[in-house]
């Protein structure tokens, strides 16, 4: 097959090319010198393939497809190591769904712990963080028994993972970006979507390996372009450890939405009260994380971060922002992304300058018609923060095909 050059390629002095589906899309000056950057890193293998939602991002541009040669950049990975997203069908319809739709967001918030780290609340005495389980329930045992084995054995080699709150995370959403929705596709097919990663225990991996590769790349006097670019070569004191932990973390967060899809599609039928099906057409996808792959002949890792894998013929999800519509798409396998599109829209500003930005009416009035938090803490996440959905689409048609078009009508926030 053959495709249409609908990229535009960034020549970088002492570095390979840098290939950006981003016409029609807003690139901040920032987010391009973060990629020359990446460029010149004498491990980089070909070329870098940069998605429509690119943006700037802390270590490494967010949107960004990075293959490695015998190497990996923590801090292209990141530390919201397998974030991703879950969706599935239901055989239920847009009518089977009540008026109200406030007691079913209600169930979702009950079934699923979400918020951030700081909020805590007591209980009989005690304190916990409100974004993790007190008790898990039985969903989330069944996964941390997958993982418990390994986990402990992180833990002999690197006992500060250890104090992370690792088992009562599993099946918890997090705060940010992180969201449960109800969707309607165009024929009024309901949906269930969730986005959320490895929690605080990938945040604890990836912070920990970052910090290694900066101290490895030290003691090697790497002449680095950004030291938040500093890279684990196989054979190194930290590279086998890292990828054990990288992996681990991505099963973790894997594991963590088929948990949580799980207790959502329990709320749904205790709220909708009639029986249904789900998984009619199921996704599972990392956009933050690394894997061993083969392109242009060679074997390679390749990191996505803000990417997701579009080989020919799979399944992905492309989120839109609150309030905005969502795609599910058909990857096209095209070579010169890596077999990658976007993750989402991408932000055109920072979560501080949109709450300097726009207002709570503003909030109200593009969340009109979801069931959702109208309130100051989430105006960061206002669709006007981010970039034209459609813009982004258009951007990657060669990248992937659209197969339903998902528009939200619940919207849980951490």
């Amino acid at each position: 097959m053959t495709y249409e050059k609908n990229y535009n390629e960034l020549q970088v002095n002492d570095g390979v090319p840098v290939k950006m589906w981003t016409k029609g899309v807003p690139v901040e000056t920032v987010a391009q010198k973060q990629l020359e950057n990446t460029a010149k890193l004498p491990i980089v293998f070909k070329h870098i393939a940069v998605m429509p939602d690119v943006h700037y991002g802390l270590g490494a541009t967010i949107g960004s497809v990075v293959p490695t040669l015998k190497a990996i950049i923590p801090a292209a990975v990141g530390v919201d190591i397998g974030c991703g997203m879950i969706a599935c069908k239901t055989t239920l319809r847009a009518e089977d769904l009540p008026d109200n739709l406030g007691p079913l967001r209600s169930e979702i918030e009950k079934a699923v712990p979400h918020g951030s780290a700081p909020k805590t609340y007591k209980r009989n005495g005690s304190t916990r963080e409100v974004g993790a389980w007190s008790t898990p329930p039985s969903e989330a045992d069944a996964a941390w028994s997958q993982l418990v084995d390994g986990f402990d054995a992180l833990c002999l080699d690197y006992p500060r993972l250890k104090n992370t709150n690792n088992y009562r995370h599993m099946g918890t959403l997090g705060g940010g970006n992180h969201f449960i929705e109800i969707c309607l596709d165009e024929a009024g097919g309901v949906w269930i979507m969730l986005h959320s990663g490895s929690r605080g225990v990938g945040n604890a991996i990836g912070t920990h390996f970052i910090e290694l590769a900066k101290k490895d790349a030290e003691l090697h006097q790497r002449n680095l372009p950004d030291v938040d670019l500093a890279y684990l070569e196989e054979g190194s004191q930290y590279f086998g450890d890292y990828v054990r932990g990288v992996g681990w973390a991505q099963n973790f967060a894997r594991l963590n939405r088929e948990v949580m899809m799980s207790r959502v599609i329990g709320a749904l039928r205790k709220t909708i009260g009639k029986p249904f099906e789900t998984h009619l057409e199921a996704v599972n996808c990392h956009h933050n994380y690394v894997q061993k792959e083969v392109h242009f002949g060679q074997e390679v890792y390749i990191t996505r971060k803000g990417a997701v894998s579009a080989q020919k013929g799979e399944l992905g999800i492309i989120p839109g922002s609150m309030g905005a519509k969502s795609f599910i798409v058909r990857g096209l396998g095209n070579p010169d992304s890596f077999n990658s599109c976007s993750h989402g829209a991408g932000r055109t500003m920072s979560r501080t300058k949109a709450k300097k930005v726009y207002t709570l009416d503003d909030q109200i009035k593009a969340t009109e018609g979801v069931e959702c938090r109208k309130d100051e803490d989430v105006i960061d996440e206002i669709p006007m923060a981010y970039k034209d959905i459609d813009a982004v689409m258009l951007a990657q048609k060669d990248l992937v095909e659209v197969v339903y078009i998902l528009k939200q009508v619940v919207c849980v926030k951490g």
